[in-house]
């Protein structure tokens, strides 16, 4: 961290100060030391041959530090699907898809297909690889597929051994990535956004983010509260958890659904035969992590323990019916007796189109400890806090909770320099959306980025299962589009209810989620 104050703010603050609100053409070359990158002409070209000419890619560059925008620069991949109604056109809809660590350059040819015909009239699609990710400068840290894995349960035997595991991440990223890795960070995204809309000629950005991506949108309308224009903000992440909170809330968010899961299948007992209550129903899962840590239960090919069947149980018991199916057939493959059906078939596509990018193997998992571990400076130093906590979250939370509190190599990361994190406080209007059950941001998350952004307007699916809403047919969909097309939000805070059938399994969009980082 810097050890002066005055650095610090000036950091803050540089592109709020000297990215110009109007059109690059109209700037200052000399009041503004961000002109090089303002006064960019993107080369457009077609992105992929397999994909339609209109899809079209081009590299801009933005500075490594904002605070030195005469140092080094990185690349930044950038791609559009114009609007064929130039007469509606009212600007661009930037996109971006989760993570961290999420590549976005694919999301305008994932959207179109999703988006309705209104909002493609009204907006040229526009896609970026956040710095750090895929084709913009890419990090990597050089991570076996072993350290990739932080799934890593609390146990005193092993604890060593996960500590070890954690320093090695962070010593490997800094010997690879140096000082680079301080500036990968959301707040310096947030600035590249502003490049992008600069370099697009436009005053304004309209935005659509998922997950990851709704803290993204809430940094920009902090740092950028007058170049924020219709901002939907989709499956939501709370910015007073990040990140380690935002981790923890994945076990305290799993809790009340599980129990759900419980009451729901005691009363299909006779379908599914786990339990008449909802007491026996969590007796017989937790019987068959028990049954596993003696002996690994083999399912679909894998061998599975006790940690790794509550690793895989975590996100699916948001998913009722697929719970249900999924415990019935461990229960079989327990026994000994055949299992049926292919839960994985059910599960969208996380993979999009690569467009042959020449990336490090682990950069999804580089690119979101880059981020989660520069964000902020909240990451406890001492070992044995993490330790403390993932003794009394496995209490709490008893299915998750050792996992999302153990050590993260966010304990080791050199942040020299590193920026404060960004509070988000700000009466900017925007449209949050959010499933009552949704496993990656709970709930819970949605409603705290709603009280941050006091000029949002939030519209909950009760019974609404998954993560990412809008184009999923949801019954959020049509106040999305509403406010897209017409730039109305709701007067007030909304609920609707998810189809019956969308309350039992999940409906997620097939949005790009980085190897080795959500959990499954």
């Amino acid at each position: 961290m810097r050890s002066s104050r005055i650095a610090s703010v000036l950091a803050a603050s540089v592109v709020a100060t000297l990215v110009p609100a109007l059109a690059p053409a109209t700037a200052s070359a000399a009041a503004n030391p961000l002109d090089q990158y303002l006064r960019q002409t993107p080369s457009w070209h077609r992105c992929d041959r397999t994909t339609p000419a209109s899809f079209q890619c081009a590299t801009i560059k933005v500075p490594l530090d904002y605070s030195r925008p005469d140092g080094k620069k990185l690349d930044l991949a950038i791609s559009r699907i114009k609007t064929g109604n130039r007469a509606e056109r009212r600007g661009v809809l930037l996109l971006n898809p989760g993570g961290p660590g999420g590549p976005g350059l694919d999301m305008p040819q994932m959207m179109a297909g999703e988006l309705p015909k209104s909002v493609k009239a009204k907006y040229d699609l526009v896609g970026f690889d956040p710095r750090g990710i895929g084709k913009s400068s890419g990090v990597g840290c050089g991570m076996t597929d072993a350290e990739q894995n932080w799934e890593r349960p609390y146990k005193a035997a092993t604890f060593a051994k996960d500590v070890k595991w954690a320093r090695t991440v962070a010593e490997k990223c800094d010997a690879k990535q140096g000082d680079k890795l301080r500036h990968i960070t959301t707040r310096n995204t947030a600035r590249d956004m502003d490049v992008i809309r600069a370099v697009l000629g436009e005053k304004k950005i309209n935005y659509l983010g998922y997950s990851y991506g709704t803290y993204l949108g809430a940094v920009y309308t902090q740092l950028f509260p007058r170049r924020s224009d219709r901002i939907v903000l989709d499956s939501a992440v709370d910015p007073a958890r990040t990140w380690r909170g935002m981790i923890q809330i994945w076990a305290e968010g799993t809790e009340p659904a599980f129990t759900r899961w419980t009451e729901w299948t005691a009363e299909r007992d006779s379908t599914y035969k786990l339990g008449k209550t909802p007491e026996a129903v969590r007796k017989t899962f937790y019987d068959l992590v028990a049954r596993a840590d003696r002996k690994p239960i083999e399912l679909e090919g894998m061998k599975l323990n006790g940690d790794e069947v509550r690793s895989f149980g975590r996100a699916t018991f948001f998913s009722v019916r697929d719970a249900a199916e999924w415990v019935v057939q461990l229960k079989n493959a327990a026994a000994g007796r055949p299992t049926s059906g292919d839960r994985a078939n059910r599960t969208p596509s996380q993979t999009p189109p690569s467009f042959a990018r020449a990336v490090p193997a682990d950069n999804g998992t580089a690119g979101f400890w880059s981020v989660v571990c520069a964000d902020t400076r909240n990451w406890p130093r001492d070992p044995e806090q993490y330790r403390s906590d993932a003794i009394r979250d496995k209490a709490r939370w008893p299915l998750y909770g050792d996992f999302v509190s153990n050590i993260m190599p966010c304990a080791f990361w050199k942040k020299n320099g590193s920026e404060p994190a960004t509070k988000v406080d700000n009466k900017v209007g925007a449209l949050i959306l959010q499933n009552e059950w949704d496993s990656q941001t709970p709930l819970a998350s949605g409603q705290g980025l709603r009280r941050a952004m006091k000029g949002s307007k939030m519209v909950t699916v009760l019974g609404g299962v998954g993560h990412g809403i809008y184009g999923s047919k949801s019954c959020a969909d049509k106040t999305a589009t509403a406010y897209l097309t017409t730039g109305k939000l709701p007067a007030k805070d909304a609920t609707c209810k998810a189809a019956p059938a969308a309350r039992e399994r999940a409906n997620s969009l097939p949005l790009p989620t980085p190897r080795g980082v959500v959990p499954r």
